[in-house]
């Protein structure tokens, strides 16, 4: 623990709903939803809002629609939200050479690291240098973050939560205890549902009654190092210090399926193109990898996974695609599959050829493998991207060769310019023109193979005071 609070840990608020509503003047102080639109869609993140309604993260999409019906549902667009993710994380740089990202929208700093000591030393400097923070991410996004300022990695992260939304929370050292004692034991870091109803039976429920039950109870109850752990937590002290450059250890994509897919052979094509859009996240973060990863989800939501690992790394799409199949040969599909991964671990910065696997590829009959086949097309809503839990979704054809748009798409339109899909069906795709910075849009409706319509890149958001003063009241 430290004797100053300068460990801060920032967490934007409603994130991908709020960078939505920020592009899209129309939907700002309403309700925004943003996650997989297919019937097993999942909410990934809700406005603030649509909370009001019971609308939270990891919600099925159909129970969210229940509760919100007239909430503005719309599929991720991870370029947007990685841009100003980017644009975050520059601020966080600025303060200290020591940020250590958890996800797109969530990061420790250590405020101390630097040559001259850092930016932070005691409690007003740290709390001075939270406020700056806030007050640069609104002047450079448009957004709002809330920021919580401890001694220690878990405490600043309970803080920012209390600060919520957009809010700051700072700390003392010395009142860790005191702060912590009436709170859910849930609330510290490794107690799940599962670990929190065993120690509920135990008659824990606070972290006052972790500290008071002592060490040696709970390590009888948890085992020695979850038991350990959790004491000294309960007692407020936490050493962990913020690294820089949280490496990732794996790439990955996955698709949930509107319906179980029974066909072996659809099985089988879903798992190929999959492979093909795992390499290509792979090839964009400029990194190859040694062991291939196949993840199937069954009718009854038991879950498997098979992995292989190559002579070496690779970022070949052939023979990513070709050690799925391989994997997927050894998973009973009987029954149905409700979702499909493919991912690649053991990654590095460079490529190992297989030589066997292309000596194959040569050997091949021409049109066989993947390189002599045209690039596969994500999958249509309903038929995969819809479904929740997959990558980012485009402008798919359905079985009919029409094209099907999807709800919080950017479009241009030849002659109305820039603007969003509101929706589409029945042939028909309804459009609201408008773009970060402009008052609300108007609505056109189109046929879904007008030539004049296409997809397009997101504007960038308009930053400072001006995107918030724009905003009506819920």
């Amino acid at each position: 623990m430290r004797a100053a609070p300068t460990i801060l840990h920032l967490d934007m608020d409603a994130f991908f709903a709020a960078a939505e509503q920020a592009a899209k003047p129309s939907l700002r102080g309403k309700p925004v939803v943003v996650g997989g639109l297919g019937p097993r869609g999942v909410v990934a993140t809700a406005s603030y809002e649509a909370r009001r309604f019971g609308v939270h993260s990891a919600m099925p999409m159909a129970q969210a629609r229940r509760l919100a019906p007239n909430a503005a549902y719309l599929v991720p667009r991870f370029t947007l939200y990685r841009a100003v993710s980017d644009q975050v994380m520059e601020l966080l740089r600025r303060l200290s050479p020591l940020v250590e990202p958890l996800s797109l929208d969530e990061a420790f700093v250590d405020l101390e690291a630097g040559e001259a000591g850092g930016t932070a030393r005691d409690a007003a400097t740290a709390r001075a240098t939270g406020e700056r923070l806030r007050a640069d991410i609104r002047a450079v996004t448009g957004l709002t973050g809330s920021v919580g300022l401890a001694g220690s990695k878990m405490l600043a992260k309970i803080a920012s939560e209390q600060a919520k939304p957009d809010g700051l929370v700072l700390i003392e050292p010395g009142t860790e205890r005191e702060l912590l004692g009436p709170m859910s034991v849930r609330i510290l870091p490794g107690v799940g549902p599962a670990t929190g109803e065993h120690l509920r039976r135990a008659g824990m429920t606070t972290v006052a009654d972790l500290a008071e039950a002592g060490e040696d109870e709970l390590v009888r109850l948890l085992g020695k190092a979850h038991g350990a752990s959790l004491y000294r937590m309960a007692l407020g002290h936490d050493d962990r210090p913020v690294v820089a450059e949280r490496d990732a250890k794996s790439v990955s994509v996955e698709d949930t399926f509107d319906v179980d897919l029974h066909d072996r052979v659809r099985v089988r094509l879903e798992v190929e193109r999959l492979a093909d859009r795992c390499v290509r996240r792979l090839r964009g973060a400029g990194r190859s990898g040694r062991t291939v990863v196949l993840k199937v989800r069954r009718y009854d939501f038991s879950t498997l996974t098979r992995s292989e690992t190559l002579r070496g790394p690779t970022d070949d799409p052939a023979v990513v695609r070709e050690a799925a199949a391989r994997l997927l040969e050894s998973v009973d599909t009987t029954g149905g599959v409700r979702l499909l991964g493919v991912g690649v671990t053991g990654l590095a910065d460079y490529t190992q050829e297989d030589l066997f696997a292309q000596a194959a590829l040569v050997e091949a009959p021409a049109g066989a493998q993947g390189d002599a086949a045209p690039e596969p097309q994500e999958p249509a809503a309903g038929a995969g991207a819809g479904g929740g839990e997959g990558g980012e979704p485009g402008a798919a054809e359905d079985a009919g060769g029409e094209r099907r748009w999807m709800a919080g798409q950017d479009v241009r339109h030849a002659e109305y310019g820039p603007g969003w899909v509101q929706g589409s069906g029945v042939g028909r795709v309804t459009v609201r023109f408008e773009e970060p910075g402009s008052p609300p849009g108007r609505v056109r409706t189109f046929r879904t193979d007008d030539p004049d319509l296409e997809l397009s890149d997101p504007l960038p958001l308009v930053a400072g005071e001006a995107a918030v003063e724009r905003a009506p009241s819920p």
